[in-house]
């Protein structure tokens, strides 16, 4: 492996639009695209070869490789423009690296197929704004797409605290400042604080990884800024529940109080095939924050939220991942099978039937 072969891999990624690559010891390189993973015809790769572009990507970030490095996360671009965000990781004493293809725009809500409630979502003032799903189903690119709508049609001060940074803004009608976990900053909790000494109006975090990050957030938004950050979550009631499992037991009541007061939304996303098993489209739970989710967030009755959900759908535009996996049903955008595979609901089937 050299630079140049390393490079021509991931131009190759970049230019047919793979969301993934990963190199590992004793095999080719591997494709990710349209949520399957292809082994390409290329050699299989050494420890050396691995080393080399682990180190590689540590130089292109600034850094050196440690000889006691566990696992990293870092960044790497490309002349062309391609971006990638990389892990790296030691497995079985040899590195191996999975690299993300971060898309070269920003798509609009329209372009991925979004609802249209996210415009009156993000025009709140002040709280707290979750996105939510498993890894690599389109939390950070919804994110980005949120931060484009507001960048287009607002004159705020936004931050972005990423590990790494993701998608590169333009500023427009915002001023946008990103700041990368490990480069210009130390952590994510340091970084809140700071940004709160900026003058924001919106703050963006990567992840809520741990209580200091969370705590931090949930400070910024109760002082009335708009922050927005991420979830390895499924739903909107297993989101506010993580939340506050993160708290000791003695303070977990206190957090339902101001997690009901600040709350905004919760974004939950899945990503699936559609019925020609060509394409990927989404499939989203939107939950607002009402009068009637907050008395649940309150009072600890957490799964009432997907009922009260789908009661919303009228008045406030709500939506439970069920209703939408029937809408795109009906609309014969993706199958049955799929929708039963990707619902967490024993009766998705009867629902289906009932709403015909």
């Amino acid at each position: 492996m050299d630079i140049k072969t390393l490079n021509q891999i991931l131009e190759i990624a970049f230019e047919k639009r793979v969301s993934d690559v990963h190199f590992e010891v004793d095999n080719p390189p591997f494709f990710r695209a349209r949520g399957q993973l292809l082994r390409s015809k290329l050699a299989k790769l050494t420890a050396e070869d691995t080393e080399f572009i682990a180190g590689k990507i540590m130089e292109h970030n600034g850094r050196t490789l440690p000889e006691n490095l566990r696992e990293c996360d870092a960044s790497y671009a490309l002349a062309n423009g391609g971006r990638f965000r990389v892990s790296i990781f030691r497995q079985r004493g040899t590195y191996g690296i999975v690299m993300r293809v971060i898309p070269p725009t920003v798509g609009s809500f329209q372009d991925l197929r979004l609802p249209a409630v996210l415009e009156e979502i993000v025009k709140a003032p002040n709280g707290l704004i979750l996105v939510t799903g498993p890894t690599g189903n389109g939390k950070s690119t919804t994110l980005a797409s949120m931060l484009r709508f507001i960048n287009e049609k607002y004159s705020y001060n936004i931050i972005t605290i990423e590990d790494p940074v993701e998608f590169l803004f333009t500023s427009n009608k915002s001023c946008i400042i990103q700041r990368e976990v490990g480069i210009d900053t130390e952590n994510f909790s340091s970084a809140i604080k700071a940004a709160l000494r900026m003058d924001p109006d919106v703050i963006m975090v990567g992840e809520m990884r741990d209580l200091e990050t969370i705590d931090a957030c949930i400070k910024a938004a109760e002082t009335g800024h708009l922050v927005f950050s991420t979830l390895h979550t499924q739903n909107a009631a297993t989101t506010i529940n993580r939340l506050i499992g993160h708290f000791p037991p003695d303070s977990q009541e206190i957090i339902r109080q101001r997690l009901a007061d600040i709350l905004v939304a919760t974004i939950s996303l899945r990503l699936i095939k559609d019925k020609t098993g060509e394409n990927i489209v989404p499939v989203i739970e939107v939950m607002r924050s009402t009068t009637t989710i907050q008395g649940c967030i309150r009072e600890g009755r957490l799964d009432e939220i997907e009922q009260n959900i789908e009661k919303g759908r009228g008045q406030y535009h709500m939506q439970s991942m069920d209703q939408h996996l029937i809408e795109l049903c009906k609309a014969d955008i993706i199958t049955i099978n799929e929708a039963k595979r990707v619902s967490r609901s024993m009766d998705l089937e009867r629902k289906l039937t009932f709403t015909a």
